[in-house]
This record gives C-alpha cells, structure tokens and sequence, in this order.
C-alpha cells in the first residue's frame, strides 16, 4: 500500500468518524422523536442519509489525495537529495516547502554534505601522503639499489678492465707479436677494452650520478667535466659561466648534464664533447655537443628512450624547453633554454 493509499484511507476514516461524532453530538444535544423523518427526508431526489455518505466519503478521498500527494513529493524530494549525497554531488536545494520543518532537514543535508565533502578531502589527502610515502620509500630503495650495483661494478669490473687495459697496453708496447694478424687481434682487443671502460664510466655516471650537495651548478659541472676528462680517451671542453640560480633549477640542468654526457660516452663514439653554460637577455642556455654518430632523433622518441623523456621532463619542470639535433656522422647537439630569474625567483 503506498503513500497515496493510506493517506486516502486515512482521509475516510477521518470523516466518516467526524461526521458520526458531530451527528451524534447533534442528536444528544437535539433529540428527535422520529428517526423515520432522516430515512425519508430527500435532496434532489436522493436519500438524505446516502447523500451524506456519499460526500463524507468523497471528502475523505479528496483530503486524503491531497495529503497523500503533498507527503509524497516531499518524500520524494528528500530522497533525491539523498541519492545526490550518495552520488558525491552537490546538492541542489530550493524553497521547495514553506514547512519549518523541511528547512530544518534542508540544513541538516546541507551539514551532511560539507561533512561528507570534508571527509573525501581528508580520505583523498590521506591516500595521496601515503602514495607519495610509497613512492618515496620506493625511490630510496631504488637509489640505494643503483649504489650498491654501482660500488660493486666498480670495485670489481671497472677495476679488471683496468688492469686488462693495462696489460694489454704492457704487451702492445712492450713486446709486440711479430705476426700482422696476431698484433691486429690484439689492438682490437685493447680498443675492446677501452670502449668497454668507457661504457662502464658511463653507466656508473647514469646508475650512480654525483650531486651537487653544497656545491654551486658551475662547481659542479667543472668538477664533473675535468674528472669526465681525466679518465676517457676524449677531448672535453667547456665555457661555464658562474651563474646565481635556484636549487631546484641547478639540481635539474647538473642533472640533465649527466644523462647528456653518460649518453655521449655509451652511443656517439665520439671523439670531442663541448659543454657550454651561458646566461643571454635573461636567458640561461645550456648545450651540449659532440661530434659523434649522431642517431635518428624521431625514432629515439617513438621507441620510448628514457634517458632523453627523462632530460625532457627536468627541463619543463623548470619552466624551460628542450631541443635535440641530431645528423648521422656528424654529432648531437642538445639545448636547454631555462628563464633567467635569480635566486628566489627574483
């Protein structure tokens, strides 16, 4: 039975049990001699007393209709609003009913949903610090992992290498083979050795990369370059300008200068790198170039290269771009272009 139903079976009751007490309050306080009169007496050509049952009940349907139909959009505006809450949707209030007691339970979904609201910004907080703590933890180990793999390459491979370079250098120098293609093998074997410890510097660069700690960008580039210069059979030079810059935007150009140069010593096989850093019309400009194979820089793309998606990323994070040239037998050129705004963004 819904709401419609029993309020109309409501409304009948209502009337029917009025008009009994209102007859019965009549006949106590008139009494009449002959009840027959009632049975007899008729309006337009109808019983008295079916006429009046006939609009008690009518009354009673009505009223209740009415009483049914008001409650049920009431009911039904509520309930929306609460599929709104249930939704995570704002709630669309109006003056829908003059009632205090609906702009009592009006306040009362408004409370309801700036507590709800608050609750899904305190839940979402909570799940962002604890992705970020993950993600943090994560990077640690990680950082630690590339360390470790680090410290054993070079207590162990990089340092056989070494001493294989050296021997080899020892019998290349010392007593060379008389046989042509026996002192070929062997000079192959020795640039073998060189190219593999040249690569093996780079991956210690990339799985290892030194921080700039409490030293300033122009510090450590220079200090990165001339240990760069000392240890791989390659010419390197630079023009290093000393510039004030925000940590973050050192930290991220060191850092872009790192991958460039690990990249060089891995793949151009070249023979001269030239790093420079310059500030022009409030412009910090950043290039790295060497005179290697060069590589297709569309297909680098389209294969998903880390190391340059990587060096792409610090730039715009910093607010500057990114631009890589490259020709085959001719060499690489990368620039970074970041604003100049001081330190402090100034």
């Amino acid at each position: 039975m819904n709401l419609i139903v029993r309020q109309i079976v409501v409304g009948l009751v209502g009337a029917f049990a009025f008009v009994i007490a209102l007859a019965a309050l009549t006949v106590y306080a008139f009494p009449l001699e002959n009840w027959q009169v009632l049975l007899n007496v008729k309006i337009f050509d109808v019983p008295f007393l079916y006429l009046m049952i006939f609009i008690i009940a009518d009354i009673g349907i009505i009223t209740g209709f009415v009483y049914g139909w008001l409650w049920r959009r009431r009911f039904k505006y509520i309930n929306e609003r609460l599929e709104e809450l249930l939704k995570g949707q704002p709630l669309s209030l109006n003056d829908f009913d003059k009632l205090p007691e609906f702009h009592h339970i009006e306040k009362n979904l408004k409370l309801m949903e700036n507590m709800l609201s608050e609750q899904a910004k305190r839940t979402q907080r909570l799940v962002t610090e604890r992705a970020e703590e993950r993600e943090k933890s994560l990077h640690e180990v990680v950082v630690q992992e590339r360390n470790r793999l680090a410290r054993e390459l070079h207590d162990s491979v990089s340092q056989q290498l070494f001493a294989a370079s050296m021997m080899m250098s020892a019998i290349n120098e010392g007593n060379p083979p008389e046989d042509p293609a026996v002192k070929k093998q062997l000079t192959m074997v020795e640039k073998m050795i060189e190219q593999s410890q040249l690569e093996m510097r780079a991956l210690l660069l990339h799985l290892r990369p030194i921080a700039l700690k409490e030293k300033s960008l122009h510090e450590g580039m220079v200090e990165l370059l001339v240990e760069l210069r000392q240890k791989v059979p390659m010419e390197i030079d630079w023009k290093i300008e000393p510039l004030t810059l925000d940590k973050g935007v050192e930290d991220h150009l060191f850092r872009i200068l790192q991958e460039s140069v690990s990249n060089a010593l891995r793949h151009s096989k070249a023979e001269h790198i030239h790093v420079m850093l310059i500030e022009r019309d409030g412009v910090v400009i950043m290039r790295i170039h060497d005179n290697g194979i060069g590589f297709h820089v569309e297909n680098a793309k389209s294969t998903g290269s880390y190391g340059l998606q990587n060096m792409q990323e610090r730039a715009l994070e910093i607010g500057g771009t990114f631009k890589l040239v490259s020709v085959e037998d001719e060499g690489t050129k990368l620039e970074v272009k970041v604003p100049h705004r001081g330190k402090g963004g100034e």
